[in-house]
């Protein structure tokens, strides 16, 4: 029997997961079917019961509906717990839903596959929204030496810097805040999907450092754009996607899936 996994998200035409998925599923022996839904704004938690009537398994959660499925959630894992939303939805045997995140994860398996260490390494993390605050545990078990969160308001920050402080090192403040250089900057913020660019000061990366942007697409971001002519080694968010698809099928189907065919797969059809 097949069992059945989709993706929610509005809109989520543009979503590469059903092409990831079917990769591991190949790769894997594992028989499943994979589809995206757009589910209505105002209706996520009715497209979920919907599935499961229909004989869904699991599902990936995209924007804008992580909080939603966040709240829906009958049990959730501790990362999610921490992060406040959920991304991966799996359907127990009693009929429960659990929640779990696997973009944090996604993002410091990344790094890792580019050997980028962050043990003892300065990280600035611009933004404080929800992709951020699901970074937060995953990047700090690293045991950087510090991670500063900076954001257009400095007060979104700081508390979120004071949710995590029980793990690290971390403090937040706004972009005028920001001193010194660090050895990894993560672009967590939205304004890459709108061509914009936090104001951020000339000097911002050590020799070697790193420059990452959560977002991808077929060119580089402004992020990146920017960073690169200031010394920076650049990095996007494509295989962050990739890794956390990785984590969400070894979640669903106990098998790890190689990530690395999938990667440059995707890569060659962003033609950059």
């Amino acid at each position: 029997m097949t069992d059945r996994y989709c993706v929610f998200g509005h809109p989520v035409e543009h979503s590469k997961s059903p092409l990831i998925h079917a990769e591991f599923a190949h790769q894997t022996g594992q028989s499943i079917e994979y589809s995206a839904i757009e589910a209505p704004l105002d209706g996520f938690v009715d497209a979920w019961r919907q599935f499961v009537a229909d004989g869904g398994r699991g599902a990936n959660v995209t924007l804008p509906f992580k909080q939603t499925a966040f709240e829906m959630c009958d049990t959730l894992s501790h990362r999610a717990k921490r992060a406040g939303a959920v991304n991966t939805l799996i359907l127990g045997g009693n009929g429960r839903t659990y929640g779990d995140t696997t973009d944090g994860v996604g993002l410091v398996r990344d790094l890792a596959y580019h050997r980028l260490e962050l043990a003892g390494k300065r990280i600035l993390v611009l933004g404080a929204g929800g992709a951020v605050r699901g970074l937060l545990e995953p990047l700090l078990q690293k045991a950087p030496s510090e991670v500063v969160i900076a954001n257009r308001t400095a007060t979104k920050a700081q508390q979120l810097a004071d949710d995590f402080a029980d793990l690290g090192k971390v403090q937040g403040g706004g972009y005028e805040d920001i001193q010194g250089t660090f050895d990894l900057v993560i672009n967590g913020t939205s304004a890459s999907l709108a061509g914009d660019l936090p104001p951020l000061p000339e000097q911002l990366f050590n020799k070697g450092g790193w420059a990452y942007d959560m977002m991808y697409g077929s060119e580089p971001t402004v992020f990146l754009q920017w960073a690169g002519p200031r010394g920076a080694k650049l990095l996007d968010g494509l295989g962050m996607l990739v890794e956390q698809a990785a984590e969400s099928f070894f979640l669903w189907r106990n098998v790890h899936p190689d990530t690395s065919m999938v990667r440059d797969t995707l890569r060659q059809s962003l033609n950059y």
